[in-house]
């Protein structure tokens, strides 16, 4: 039985244009929205109009409002709002189990359709992890490990896996800096991605999927070793 369509509200697509202006990248996260007389002007709508839509993704966690400033970025989706709120609810242990899923399904995929304008990425990428490995700068070796992962998860080229897996990260980068501070106190890893690049610069997705699963298995072991109990298993 075919259901009825349904008109979007004023207010809904208000909505749907600022998030399409966040998501594109126009309004980045951390940025000021325009003054409200200029978004009236630009979206054609009312002033109340206006002020629902925006109490409305305030309320949804993508915008928040200073007073007497103005309002401003804080989230790129309702979806990444959604999916950090169920990461801080979460155990290490599950969220690493659902990382597993996708980076597994990425990297087979990687293997698959990379460019060799991907390879590069992530070699650079794999370059700087060495490098503040060395340097034993563990905030700068998270922020390359993880943009390591997301550029082999966009070579995938699925667009919701990407988009997924980017908010999870997202809402992971703090913590992961403090897991790897705990897991390796004396040294950071070096190379410790080599046979996944290599198996997706060869195009061998079981191989890619393997190294993945050897990785996995790796942060699962240190959870279990150094995490304590409690920490790991938040409900």
């Amino acid at each position: 039985m075919l259901k009825k369509t349904t008109r979007l509200t004023l207010v809904d697509q208000v909505i749907l244009q600022i998030e399409a202006l966040i998501e594109s990248g126009k309004w980045p996260v951390g940025k000021k929205i325009p003054a409200e007389p200029e978004l009236v002007a630009e979206l054609n709508v009312s002033r109340n109009t206006l002020r629902e839509g925006i109490k409305a993704l305030c309320h949804a966690g993508v915008l928040y409002t200073k007073q007497g400033d103005g309002t401003y970025v804080c989230s790129s989706s309702t979806l990444g709002v959604a999916i950090q709120r169920r990461v801080q609810r979460s155990s290490l242990l599950d969220t690493l189990e659902v990382r597993h899923a996708l980076e597994l399904e990425a990297a087979r995929l990687s293997a698959e359709r990379r460019t060799e304008a991907d390879i590069a990425r992530f070699k650079y990428c794999q370059e700087r992890c060495n490098y503040y490995a060395e340097a034993d700068d563990i905030e700068q070796f998270v922020v390359f490990d993880i943009q390591l992962h997301q550029a082999i998860v966009e070579s995938s080229g699925n667009r919701m896996l990407f988009d997924l897996y980017a908010h999870i990260t997202e809402a992971l980068q703090e913590s992961n800096t403090a897991f790897l501070t705990k897991s390796f106190a004396n040294h950071l890893p070096r190379d410790n991605h080599q046979d996944l690049i290599e198996a997706i610069i060869a195009q061998n997705p079981e191989e890619a999927g393997k190294a993945v699963q050897l990785l996995i298995d790796g942060l699962k072991s240190s959870v279990d070793e150094l995490w304590p109990q409690h920490e790991a298993e938040r409900s």
